[in-house]
């Protein structure tokens, strides 16, 4: 039995990132830092709401042992 698909699209792996950087243009890598800032936003928001989630649990129930 043959497992390959003769219709299925070939799979591209993505180039290094040191190449992506390299073959990008200037407004492309200005993108791409802004995009990049919005993701580290978001990260920093839900640290602080699990951060407060976390206080407000430890407040009820005290802080787990360390």
């Amino acid at each position: 039995m043959i497992d390959d698909d003769p219709f299925a699209s070939p799979v591209k792996k993505a180039a290094p990132l040191d190449q992506q950087l390299e073959n990008a243009s200037i407004d492309e890598l200005e993108a791409r830092i802004e995009k990049l800032k919005a993701e580290i936003q978001l990260c920093e928001t839900a640290i602080k709401a699990k951060r407060a989630q976390r206080a407000a649990a430890d407040s009820v129930f005290g802080a787990p042992p360390s």
